[in-house]
């Protein structure tokens, strides 16, 4: 299976959708008739609590309006500046410093063990807050030895999130109209020159929309027309329409042949 926390049940005009994580559950069900029935078997097997319609889950509020049904974290953003004892903290309009360059200079953290717990609060605050997800990415390299300048650096986001705490979702896969998913992320290896590492952000593109096209077969929505990759780099578009294997790009364009004959 595409997610191993996905359940699917689909019989005829019938379809059911159940995700679970450890003792949390959401349900939905091509009819109101299928739901109850299904919520019934559960109730038969389990003890459990049925909470009607989604609105909360894993720290996600869920608000459904006649445009669609929007995500926030606010609760959630809140509990992290109660954490670091900043709740009543001065706002600032940008997450990061661009002025500044963080290494591993200076004496370590106090508390490296904080420091840790806020690093992976934030960065699961990025899935509705991707205008944090650069700051918190920077401020993850250094969990292992985390510096004073890195805290620091940690306290001007959180300062941010004092001025900023409602929830915004954009994401950089479309689907249609539709924004699906995105990402910031380091990249794993260092690359020698620009067009391997924008190569390198392509395979990667490629490699999400291959598992979501993945995941809509198995929710019986497959998608017919082929998936786009736009970039604006002429010469990895080169590479990408004539996968010639240069030998600094050899390693790169096998990846991607990879993808685009599965």
């Amino acid at each position: 299976k595409t997610d191993s926390s996905l359940f699917i049940f689909h019989k005829g005009p019938n379809t059911a959708y159940l995700l679970l994580y450890v003792d949390d559950i959401i349900l939905t069900a091509s009819s109101t008739s299928l739901l109850q029935r299904i919520i019934s078997l559960l109730h038969a097997k389990f003890a459990m609590t049925d909470l009607d319609l989604l609105n909360y889950f894993l720290g996600i509020f869920a608000t459904r309006t006649t445009s669609g049904i929007f995500l926030s974290q606010k609760k959630y953003a809140t509990g992290i500046l109660k954490q670091a004892h900043m709740l009543n903290c001065n706002p600032c309009r940008t997450p990061i410093d661009t002025e500044k360059k963080l290494g591993l200079e200076r004496s370590p953290v106090t508390n490296p063990t904080l420091y840790r717990s806020l690093a992976g609060s934030l960065q699961y605050l990025t899935f509705t807050r991707p205008n944090l997800s650069y700051a918190v990415q920077q401020l993850c390299l250094y969990m292992h030895d985390p510096r004073e300048p890195h805290l620091n650096a940690m306290k001007h986001v959180i300062h941010y999130l004092r001025a900023t705490r409602r929830s915004t979702s954009e994401y950089c896969v479309f689907l249609g109209d539709n924004l699906l998913t995105w990402s910031s992320k380091r990249q794993d290896t260092l690359s020698r020159f620009s067009a391997k590492a924008e190569y390198h952000g392509v395979v990667n593109a490629v490699a999400k929309t291959s598992w979501i096209r993945n995941l809509l077969r198995e929710l019986h929505t497959p998608l017919i027309i082929v998936t786009l990759v736009y970039c604006d780099n002429v010469s990895v578009v080169y590479m990408s329409a004539n996968p010639v294997q240069h030998q600094r790009t050899k390693h790169k364009i096998l990846t991607f042949i990879l993808f685009v004959t599965k």
